[in-house]
């Protein structure tokens, strides 16, 4: 199996490169899936945020104010990285438990792991500093103005914009850790070209490592 770490700033286009990597065959285990799936009602994830952050950040059904609690770790760093000490943890093993069954599925079809493809959608990998965990890292690139005209277009004021990227990794961080970059400020035909150029190179890897392990 080859592991594969897929990041980007908000706005970048990171989900969109995620879906054409899916259609292309790899297995994507998506990040802010696991995000909401580890704060859901009657989880620990959820019981220690609204210990930490108080009982105002629930809905009155019971589930996370996810817009409230932005707001309140968004103006305040140490609330940020309270917050990410109780949910990087919880997130990470949701995902590697996703990629073991996978790898389960697969091995019960008969087909093996040795070729299969594992995108790890992390929006945060950069912060977290775990792209030692991956075989290769993705970084889906573009200018920051781009970055505020794209969430101005889903409806986020540009100072929201601008505080929730900087609560992010900077884009030089980002790049430092890639071995791959997708530039995704041109148009989706030139994002479909790009993807389809990398899922070439991964294929390759994939290969490669097999053929390695196989003679190792």
């Amino acid at each position: 199996m080859l592991r594969v770490g897929l990041t980007g700033g908000i706005g970048s286009g990171k989900s969109a490169v995620a879906q054409r990597l899916a259609a292309l065959g790899a297995v994507v285990l998506d990040g802010d899936t696991a995000a909401r799936a580890v704060v859901e009602p009657g989880t620990p994830g959820l019981a220690r945020i609204t210990e930490t952050f108080g009982a105002g950040v629930l809905r009155d059904d019971g589930t996370l104010d996810r817009a409230k609690l932005a707001a309140i770790v968004f103006a305040d760093e140490a609330a940020r990285l309270r917050l990410n000490a109780i949910t990087h943890p919880l997130i990470l093993r949701h995902i590697l438990a996703q990629e073991e069954a996978a790898a389960q599925k697969q091995a019960a079809q008969g087909d093996g792991d040795e070729d299969t493809i594992a995108v790890h959608d992390v929006p945060l990998l950069a912060e977290g500093q775990r792209a030692a965990d991956f075989d290769v890292v993705i970084v889906v690139d573009v200018p920051a103005e781009l970055q505020v005209a794209r969430l101005a277009g889903r409806g986020l004021p540009g100072y929201q914009a601008r505080a929730r990227m900087a609560a992010q990794a900077t884009r030089e961080q980002r790049l430092a850790i890639a071995d791959i970059v997708i530039d995704n400020s041109g148009t989706l035909a030139d994002l479909d070209r790009r993807v389809a150029e990398v899922w070439a190179d991964l294929t390759a890897r994939a290969r490669q490592r097999t053929a390695r392990d196989g003679t190792a």
